[in-house]
Order: C-alpha cells, then structure tokens, then sequence
C-alpha cells in the first residue's frame, strides 16, 4: 500500500469559469490557471503521484507546454490514472477536501465524486470529496482564491 498527499491553490478571476471536480459552477469568478485551474483535481492528481512515486502534476503537465492551456483537468486525471496503472497500482480510496468560501458546493458534491470515480475507473465507494470554509479568515475567506487537499491510498496490483 501506498500513500499520497496533494495540495493546490488557485487565485480567482473575473471572466473565468469556476471549475471543481470537472463540474462546472455557477459563479461571478473562476480560478486563475493555465489549464481550467480544477483545484480540487489538481490536488487529486498530486496525490495519486506522489503515492506511485511518480512526481507531480507540474513534471507532467508543465503550465509552459501550450497543449495543456484551457484542457479540462479531467483529462489530465485520465493521464494520471494511465499512469498509476503503468505503475501497478489501483485506487484503493481518494478523500479530498475544497476550502472555499462561496459557493455552498455541496448541491455538486455527488456529481464531483463520480466524475472522479468514473474518469479513474473505480467504484463511487472509493471516493469522498468535502468542503469547508475558513470562516472568512485568509485567503480563501476574504475569497482571493480557493484550495484543496487530498489524500489517496494505492494498492499495489498483483
């Protein structure tokens, strides 16, 4: 078995769309990225990496490669899944958590879950995303930007 722990952080901007968990939101911001800035994907992605000891989500979709501006981070998680299976490992469980301080993201909670699970090949059962706010404390609270953390464990295939 095998650990990961990933974490991302996007500053938000008028005149971009808000995108977690591949949903799209309806909001007056969206996160500054070079891709579409998912930064609870991001932050799955980096988890998953790491636990396969495979680096990070920079090392392999570098923000100065001009194929990766605007691509839906659900495409990028696809990569990664590729990825830890080449490396033989399979999901076992991904927990993840959103720290925004608007929107109220659980109405997409259940949608962001199985958009995960679905693009990585696992059960529902094997993913949990949550959200919270800093109660209006940083940066997340006075909304300049919004993070995420993850955790994941991979079970090695045999």
């Amino acid at each position: 078995m095998r650990i990961g722990m990933g974490y991302d952080v996007h500053r938000l901007k008028k005149g971009r769309r808000l995108v977690l968990g591949g949903v799209v939101l309806p909001h007056e911001e969206g996160l500054d990225g070079h891709s579409d800035a998912d930064v609870l994907l991001h932050a799955v992605m980096d988890a998953l990496l790491g636990a396969a000891a495979l680096g990070d989500i920079g090392r392999h979709f570098p923000d100065t490669d001009p194929h990766y501006e605007d691509i839906s981070s659900l495409k990028l998680l696809a990569k990664v899944g590729e990825m830890i299976g080449e490396a033989r490992f399979e999901v076992g469980n991904i927990d993840a958590t959103v720290v925004a301080q608007r929107p109220r993201l659980a109405p997409y909670i259940d949608q962001m879950e199985q958009n995960i699970a679905k693009t990585l090949g696992v059960e529902i059962s094997r993913v949990n995303v949550k959200a919270t706010t800093e109660e209006e404390l940083g940066f997340t609270g006075s909304e300049e930007g919004m993070a995420a953390y993850a955790v994941c464990l991979l079970e090695e295939i045999t």
